[in-house]
């Protein structure tokens, strides 16, 4: 994977910010956006560019944290109970995120959840001298948690591409049928749910375009302003 230019953007902002901590503690970045945005791509193409400018990064997929089936499934109001207990987020901040954030190292075993398992399996994380935390998931950005976060990214993807990038990774191992299913009747109402209680795009101090599956689109913007950057050249909407 080869960061593209417009990765500059992001890595400065976060570089900035790093320098005002003066390593008092680590930046903490949240990267967010709705189910299979391609937040993990981004992600992983944000946190090679940091390395490259010399930060030591805990690269975290909130995914990892999610409850189990009959936890974060319901057939009556399937979407809203998605949204409300999908993932164990007081878990995560209390006894992975804010330890990290504040000591720049942790030593934590915990319940990992495979996105189509059904029990949990043991997960180790040792980070030690960590300089910033890259957060990526889905309902990061809600407004009980946005406080938590230094830098807040969003990645824009419309509900259509984000189907059919879920169809072609076979999202879930469900079938063709099961996939668009889930997504049309739990999984982006609940993301319209969290759009109309949180406005994460709002409250996000950048905004990521990543509606192009390969080469992508990048868009970097906050205070009204956004900056699109593809791989063909520069353009201002």
């Amino acid at each position: 994977m080869t960061p593209s230019s417009h990765d500059d953007t992001l890595v400065s902002a976060i570089r900035q910010k790093h320098r005002a901590l003066c390593g008092r503690r680590a930046l903490l970045v949240a990267l967010s956006g709705i189910d299979a945005a391609g937040k993990g791509y981004c992600a992983a193409r944000i946190a090679q560019s940091l390395g490259e400018a010399k930060l030591h990064v805990a690269a975290i997929g909130a995914d990892g944290w999610l409850n189990l089936p009959p936890v974060r499934f319901s057939r009556e109001n399937p979407a809203a109970h998605f949204y409300e207990h999908a993932f164990r987020f007081n878990e995560m901040f209390e006894t992975l995120v804010l330890p990290l954030k504040r000591n720049r190292e942790i030593d934590l075993r915990m319940n990992y959840a495979e996105e189509t398992a059904t029990s949990y399996r043991r997960h180790r994380y040792e980070l030690r001298d960590i300089d910033a935390i890259l957060l990526e998931g889905i309902f990061l950005l809600k407004r009980s948690l946005r406080h938590h976060f230094d830098l807040a990214c969003w990645v824009e993807c419309s509900f259509e591409t984000a189907l059919s990038r879920a169809i072609q990774r076979g999202q879930e191992g469900r079938p063709l049928r099961e996939t668009v299913r889930a997504f049309e009747t739990i999984y982006f109402p609940a993301q319209r749910l969290h759009f109309e209680r949180d406005a994460p795009q709002s409250s996000a101090d950048l905004i990521l375009c990543n509606e192009i599956e390969i080469g992508g689109m990048a868009c970097a913007g906050s205070g009204g302003s956004r900056f699109c950057f593809t791989s063909r050249g520069n353009h201002r909407k």
